[in-house]
């Protein structure tokens, strides 16, 4: 029992001293932390995929966007890859319907146009998404202020990267006759885009004459020497 007592009271000692020390601590403004491990990533989103050299990539992402996540897919899948400003002239055209964007895998319901033509659209099926080309312009903007930011060459962006996700519907009601209430959801997206700064080409290196293997017969052929010559009259 002493020596239970004993250990028990040097337990309390310890920790008495303990809670005193970070108390006064904390009364001169220092607290205590964790060691931080460095090789932790704390990032505050998330993207689908990481680019391999990140200091020559930008990013933009937009959540619970209220635009239609069948549109915002179209207009992604059709911009990936373009040039930026090849991307961004084209929703230009879109939103004073010059151009359309080709529908791809939503289709059903969709018209036929002609202009779908100039885009080489299956069926020639397409639409002109204001909304979503608005907001989808305008994270692109956005990322490209951002690669501005770290000092890439705005001229050599291409969209590497650009994902649409579903987001949760907006649920509201809609009054039917008889008194029945019907579902009226609506379907946000989630976008995130990814431009990278593409190299500039390097000129190619003049190649040398390629030695021309002579064979048997054109060996011959140049050792022959033609003597003599048509006979005078």
């Amino acid at each position: 029992r002493q020596r239970t007592r004993s250990s028990c009271f040097v337990v309390g000692e310890i920790l008495y001293c303990y809670y005193c020390t970070t108390l006064s601590l904390s009364l001169l403004g220092i607290h205590l932390r964790q060691p931080i491990n460095p090789t932790q990533h704390n990032s505050m989103v998330r993207y689908s995929v990481e680019p391999e050299v990140p200091e020559k990539t930008s990013k933009a992402r937009g959540s619970h966007l209220r635009v239609h996540f069948k549109h915002c897919r179209e207009i992604a899948h059709y911009t990936k890859g373009m040039k930026v400003a090849t991307a961004m002239k084209h929703l230009d055209e879109v939103l004073q319907y010059k151009a359309v964007i080709p529908f791809v895998k939503f289709t059903g319901g969709i018209g036929r146009k002609g202009m779908a033509k100039q885009c080489n659209a299956p069926g020639d099926k397409g639409r002109w998404p204001v909304k979503a080309t608005a907001v989808y312009k305008d994270l692109l903007t956005n990322a490209v202020a951002n690669a501005e930011t770290k000092g890439l060459d705005k001229e050599q962006l291409v969209i590497s990267h650009a994902q649409v996700n579903r987001a949760p519907p907006g649920r509201r009601r809609t009054y039917r006759a008889h008194g029945r209430i019907g579902k009226y959801a609506s379907q946000p997206a989630h976008i995130e885009i990814i431009l990278k700064e593409q190299p500039q080409g390097v000129e190619k290196a003049e190649e040398e004459q390629k030695r021309v293997k002579l064979t048997k017969k054109m060996a011959a052929k140049a050792r022959f020497v033609k003597t003599g010559g048509p006979a005078s009259s």
